[in-house]
């Protein structure tokens, strides 16, 4: 059997990795960098809105979970563009569906927001 980390040492260098994938997504993927700047420019934000925390707690993890969806979208991408360049059915369907995935999230965020600034201001 191979010599596997384990414990604190796992967690180190898991974290590494994940910091390492973060810097990659930066460099290489536009559409993360600009949806990470909108939800560092959005937290900001949320942190200066009259909200209760719950409603802060929505407005932020919204904006979060773009990200998160983003990457998960980019790296699809990464896999289906290493196997080939070639037109596939199934890639271009796996990348289509990835897309599909950050455009509903982006869409439920927006919702969020309108909802939760709606109900903040307008109602009251």
């Amino acid at each position: 059997m191979a010599n596997q980390t384990k414990g604190f040492t796992r967690v180190i260098k898991a974290a590494g990795y994940s910091l390492k994938g973060l810097k990659a997504a930066w460099v290489h993927e536009a559409a993360f960098r600009q949806e990470s700047v909108a939800a560092i420019i959005a937290v900001i934000i949320a942190f200066y809105l009259d909200v209760s925390y719950i409603d802060r707690l929505l407005l932020i993890s919204s904006v979060v979970l773009v990200a998160i969806v983003e990457l998960i979208n980019s790296a699809i991408e990464s896999v289906v563009d290493r196997i080939g360049s070639e037109y596939h059915e199934l890639s271009g369907r796996a990348k289509d569906i990835g897309s599909a995935a950050v455009f509903l999230t982006i869409g439920l965020a927006i919702f969020i927001w309108v909802i939760v600034l709606w109900q903040r201001y307008c109602i009251n």
